[in-house]
């Protein structure tokens, strides 16, 4: 079932050998089977799909920013939530990021180029509740047992790490605040920045990245470098 047993990164395996093991990890395997072998096309690729994982170890992560669905255009989804392959377009929701980021900052983003990696190799974990999609239909796998997962690598984190800064955009994202301990991370909210959100004035100004740098400073760790060139 290579479809989805690419590798992960070691410490993420260990932290994580029970679920993969439970029965509903099972069953979502056998869904992405099936989905393929029906002649579905799943968005990221195999080998892209723990691609936050790979990129940001357990023990390494300083930030987590969480997503909902994967991007369901040809090329675009990656494993980082909001985050595109090299050569795609920014999306709405990461242009206004990229506003958000230039205003709070007073730096130059690049906005042709979406890949986020740059963020994943200092410690911004990328995840998305759902790791795959098919094509052209969003949240399509939905309910098929990534939240059951990606609760539990929220909650993984929340229990055997200290001082992370949660990153909630928007209602959804907001809703797992309830399976982080806010005696022990630290948890910033604001509105989605989809342009629907954004324009209602519950994304700009939220001055997130500066609020990020200043509280990984207190704690004697590195800011993160959030421009992307």
């Amino acid at each position: 079932m290579s479809t989805i047993n690419p590798q992960i990164e070691d410490s993420w395996k260990h932290h994580l050998s029970e679920e993969f093991n439970k029965p509903y990890f099972s069953e979502l395997k056998s869904f992405l089977v099936n989905e393929k072998n029906n002649g579905s096309t799943i968005f990221p690729p195999g080998q892209q799909i723990f691609n936050a994982f790979n990129l940001t170890p357990f023990d390494k992560v300083k930030v987590v920013i969480l997503g909902q669905d994967p991007y369901h255009g040809r090329g675009q989804a990656h494993g980082l939530c909001f985050s595109v392959q090299v050569g795609i377009k920014p999306p709405p929701s990461l242009v206004n990021i990229y506003k958000e980021i230039e205003d709070d900052l007073k730096i130059k983003m690049n906005y042709s180029n979406g890949n986020l990696e740059p963020w994943a190799k200092q410690g911004v974990f990328l995840l998305n509740a759902i790791l795959t999609v098919k094509e052209n239909t969003p949240a399509s796998h939905q309910g098929k047992g990534w939240e059951v997962f990606t609760d539990a690598v929220i909650k993984e984190l929340s229990d055997k790490r200290s001082g992370l800064i949660f990153l909630l955009w928007g209602g959804y994202a907001k809703q797992k605040k309830a399976i982080i301990d806010g005696s022990k991370h630290t948890i910033l909210q604001s509105g989605h920045p989809s342009p629907m959100s954004a324009n209602q004035g519950m994304w700009f100004g939220n001055k997130h990245f500066s609020k990020t740098n200043v509280l990984l400073k207190e704690e004697g760790l590195e800011e993160i470098n959030w421009q992307i060139t």
